[in-house]
C-alpha cells in the first residue's frame, strides 16, 4: 500500500485579515506557488497576498482531505481562527518550519 500525503492548509496575508483554505499533495511546492503569485489578481490567494502558512493537517486519504477542506471553507472566520489557535496560538507564520532554507 502506498503512503500518500495530502495536506489541508490555511494561509493568510501579512496583516492576518484574510484566510485562504486549500489542499495539496505537496505543501512545500504549493507554498512556493502562493509566494510566486502574491499580488496577482487572477487568484484569490494572489490578490489578497495569502502566502503565509498558519495551519496545516496531514491526511493519507484524498477524499478525507477534500471533505475536510469543504467543511472548513463553510465555517465562519471565528471558527477558523479557533482551529488555527488550537495548534498555533499566536498565529505565527509556519513557512520556515515547512520550507527550511
Amino acid at each position: 500500500m502506498w503512503n500518500y500525503n495530502f495536506f489541508l492548509y490555511i494561509t493568510t496575508n501579512p496583516s492576518k485579515t484574510t484566510l485562504y483554505v486549500g489542499i495539496t499533495n505537496d505543501l512545500h511546492r504549493r507554498l512556493q506557488e502562493h509566494e510566486a503569485n502574491k499580488g496577482k489578481p487572477e487568484t484569490f490567494a494572489g490578490r489578497y497576498y495569502c502566502h503565509w502558512l498558519v495551519y496545516y493537517e496531514r491526511h493519507t486519504n484524498i477524499e478525507h482531505a477534500i471533505a475536510r477542506e469543504k467543511e472548513i471553507k463553510k465555517w465562519r472566520r471565528e471558527k477558523k481562527i479557533a482551529l488555527i489557535q488550537s495548534i498555533n496560538p499566536e498565529l505565527r507564520f509556519l513557512n520556515k518550519e515547512v520550507m527550511p532554507d
